[in-house]
């Protein structure tokens, strides 16, 4: 079996996949300054209690975003198998031409989502990963990555707006009674929910508007139930996205060999 890793700044989405097919997974908070042994007691703690041993797994394959976190699963990671370990970064293959200005500085997770897509769904597609930050990746007609956006997420914007003002405090993201609220944990509700989903829609029928043909568009991370529901742009929410990503380049790193 392979286990992916998908490393965000808020949370890690763990996956085990028997060939294609997904059988467990997992979701813990990131902890950047987690020691060597923290993180391996961790990580065999959470496979084991579901009966996963270092035996089961054939490989590993890793995408971070946070680089403290990458170097401890880059050590990490030999403790869980006896097998290969692919971290996605510059000069591994994915199958995917990069078409931006600078494709070292593109983030790990939004290659491995917009492949994903691509694979699953075809070309052209948008895929909106709601995270720490909300990113619209897009690949174009011909299957390359050629770009996106990226706008605060729904949970760090709020954030802002409660630290900067003194009366507002922490509300739970749910629907108001009405886009009216009738009071202040409503009217934040309000704000946050739907003006985060209005943010979406705006970006993706812009990004639409540029391509002359219909193109398909995906959700996918930890808030894409809470968010998608809202939107009219959006059509499928995919969670496990980004982990099919990372078995598809493990699975081309290994043809490659």
């Amino acid at each position: 079996m392979l286990l992916a890793i998908d490393v965000g700044n808020t949370q890690v989405a763990l996956g085990m996949f028997d060939h294609d097919k997904l059988v467990g997974h997992w979701r813990l908070s990131t902890n950047a300054e987690a020691t060597f042994d923290e993180a391996r007691w961790q990580l065999v703690g959470i496979l084991g209690a579901d009966g996963f041993t270092q035996s089961d797994i054939r490989g590993v394959a890793i995408a971070s975003v946070v680089p403290a976190v990458t170097a401890a699963l880059r050590r990490v990671a030999p403790h869980l198998t006896s097998g290969p370990v692919i971290v996605v970064e510059p000069g591994v293959r994915t199958g995917m031409s990069i078409e931006i200005d600078n494709p070292r500085e593109v983030g790990a997770d939004r290659i491995v989502n917009a492949l994903a897509a691509r694979e699953r769904y075809g070309a052209p597609v948008v895929v909106v990963d709601f995270g720490t930050s909300t990113n619209f990746d897009v690949v174009g007609v011909e299957g390359a990555y050629i770009g996106g956006a990226i706008a605060p997420g729904l949970e760090i914007s709020t954030e802002a707006l409660i630290s900067g003002t003194a009366a507002l405090r922490k509300v739970e993201f749910t629907p108001p009674r009405s886009v009216i609220g009738r009071g202040t944990v409503e009217a934040i509700q309000s704000g946050g929910l739907y003006g985060h989903a209005g943010l979406v829609d705006g970006i993706v029928e812009r990004i639409a508007a540029e391509f002359d043909e219909p193109i398909t568009r995906v959700a996918t991370g930890g808030l894409a139930p809470t968010i998608v529901p809202h939107c009219s742009s959006v059509d499928t929410v995919d969670p496990y996205l980004t982990l099919e990503g990372l078995r598809i380049i493990y699975e081309r790193n290994q043809d490659a060999e």
